[in-house]
C-alpha cells in the first residue's frame, strides 16, 4: 500500500488506518511512507494500529520510506522495541 498523503495527523488518523487495515486484511505485507512531510503523534498510534493487523494476520509489515520526524516520535515515545518495524528508506524518485 501507497500512503499519498503528505500529511499523518489527527485530521486524517482515522481514514489513513481504515485504508492500511483494508490493505493489510487484502494481502499487503508493507506501506510506503515516503510522501508523508508533516506527522503528530495520531501517527504513531495509525503505526500501532497497522501493526496489530499484521500480528494478527501472522504477518510482519514493512514500512518504506517513513520520515525522519515519525522515527523521532517513535522513539520519543520510546517504542523503538515495540514497533519491530522494517524500516526501509524509500526508493529515490526521478
Amino acid at each position: 500500500m501507497v500512503l499519498n498523503e503528505q500529511e499523518l495527523s489527527l485530521r486524517n488518523a482515522v481514514i489513513a488506518t481504515e485504508a492500511g487495515l483494508q490493505a493489510i486484511a487484502a494481502g499487503a505485507d508493507s506501506i510506503d511512507l515516503s510522501a508523508l512531510k508533516t506527522v503528530d503523534s495520531s501517527a504513531v498510534a495509525v503505526l500501532l494500529a497497522w501493526l496489530r493487523a499484521a500480528q494478527a494476520a501472522q504477518r510482519e509489515l514493512t514500512v518504506i520510506g517513513a520520515p525522519a520526524n515519525l522515527l523521532s516520535l517513535i522513539s520519543l515515545y520510546g517504542f523503538d522495541d515495540v514497533l519491530p518495524l522494517a524500516v526501509i528508506p524509500s526508493p529515490e524518485r526521478h
